[in-house]
């Protein structure tokens, strides 16, 4: 991918409709960008079809939902839940009797990690273990859901699988100064990922975030064919981020969050869509914003993006309702020109030579830097103080517009999408909901 591929225009196709069935590929946990595409599968009256990542019991073996917690997810979903655990990734996987890789990583502390080294042959075993357990339940729970789609209807697979990170002591204490440290608790990115224990993440990031795409096209095969021998239509999407485009000096350039530890994850999840479209399958990977949800807010500075979309929406055609979320926004602070104060702030930091340093699409993701945490990191708490209440917060507002924007404008390109790869930046996002909400 040489440069952002851009959506310009609102979808205007729409294939789905009551009888056709929507497949949720991966579990619905709280604020999302899942939640879009359910809302508009739920208004087109499609079937709604859900699978579970399992849950680990005292001893860390996976298990399927118990009765009460299945009634809970299939009442969230407000659909059916296919009950075969499909936990991805490989960090809690081993030959039976043998270590995982969890259990590798144990020792580490934060003055070992950096020199401590793994058994390469071990992992891989690992891995292999965990890779054949996700498909064979893949088979199985696409075996439960082939009966629950007639002949002839459409069908929406949403890929929506993100994640990867070990559950061990020493990696949130890392974390921390990676994402949130500045000054004499910054660390470099670089740091990490040149270390065993970083390359472990990596490849777990390739298996949960990329790889179990391609477990789904593959696992669905029969169903996709059956569907298209019987008059139906097939469609794969997945969530991307690889940087946006948002509004500075009143045009639009892209700009990403650094450091953004999954970014060669996403990539490896767009060559998974560009390579089923090469063979006739119709994927598209959607790239889309900077919001802030519970899996993000550890990345401190990523809700930075997220503010010129408020210009976007006024540059965008935006009328009453534009400024409705403006003053919704301005509501959020004591000094009535906060607001203003807070948008100056922003364009000035985007502005900075620091900034401009990271806007280099061929070399995404890139590695943090003091510099860059000195700025990102204090910008973000400076913003955060202004605010009334910490928590409620005008990115708040913002990732639930951009939510809501990001569902339709899915959906509905889905229907004939315009190719493997594509971008949802701010100006789409900000005609979209105007659109919705301009009436």
């Amino acid at each position: 991918m040489i440069a952002p591929i851009p959506l310009r225009d609102i979808p205007q196709t729409n294939i789905f409709r009551k009888g056709d069935v929507f497949v949720l590929f991966g579990e619905l946990f709280g604020r999302g960008y899942a939640n879009g595409l359910i809302n508009e599968a739920r208004k087109a009256g499609m079937t709604i079809i859900g699978i579970t990542v399992g849950r680990r019991d005292e001893n860390n073996a996976l298990r399927p939902l118990t009765a009460e917690e299945l009634a809970v997810a299939e009442t969230n979903l407000g659909g059916r839940i296919i009950n075969v655990p499909l936990m991805a990734g490989f960090d809690l996987d081993a030959p039976a009797g043998e270590p995982t890789p969890t259990d590798m990583l144990a020792d580490m502390t934060l003055k070992s990690w950096q020199d401590d080294k793994l058994d390469w042959k071990h992992v891989e075993k690992c891995r292999e273990v965990g890779v054949k357990r996700f498909r064979d339940s893949v088979a199985k729970a696409m075996a439960g859901i082939d009966g629950m789609i007639p002949d002839g209807s459409n069908v929406f697979f949403a890929h929506t699988m993100a994640g990867g990170i070990p559950k061990v002591k020493v990696f949130l204490a890392i974390a921390n100064r990676i994402y949130k440290g500045r000054g004499e608790r910054f660390l470099p990115s670089r740091a990490l990922f040149d270390s065993d224990l970083g390359k472990l993440i990596l490849m777990n990031f390739d298996e949960v975030t990329a790889n179990t795409l391609q477990h789904l096209i593959v696992g669905s095969a029969a169903i996709r064919a059956r569907i298209e021998k019987t008059g139906g239509q097939v469609r794969y999407t997945a969530y991307g981020y690889h940087g946006t485009e948002i509004l500075t000096d009143d045009h639009y350039e892209w700009q990403t969050y650094t450091n953004y530890s999954q970014g060669p994850a996403k990539m490896r999840l767009e060559r998974v869509a560009e390579t089923a479209w090469a063979k006739g399958i119709k994927a598209t990977v959607y790239n889309c914003p900077e919001i802030r949800t519970n899996s993000s807010d550890i990345f401190v500075g990523v809700e930075l993006s997220l503010f010129p979309l408020l210009k976007a929406l006024k540059k965008e055609y935006g009328g009453a309702w534009a400024e409705a979320q403006w003053q919704a926004c301005r509501a959020l602070f004591h000094d009535e020109h906060a607001l203003d104060n807070l948008l100056k702030k922003i364009a000035d930091y985007n502005a900075s030579s620091v900034m401009k340093n990271f806007r280099n699409f061929e070399a995404w993701p890139m590695d943090n830097s003091a510099e860059l945490a000195d700025l990102m990191i204090g910008t973000s708490e400076e913003i955060t103080q202004m605010h009334k209440d910490r928590k409620a917060l005008v990115t708040d507002i913002l990732s639930a517009l951009v939510l809501e924007g990001t569902g339709p404008l899915m959906f509905r390109e889905t229907s004939n999408p315009a190719g493997p790869v594509l971008w949802l930046n701010h100006d789409i996002i900000a005609k979209q909901l105007n659109l919705m909400h301009n009436k």
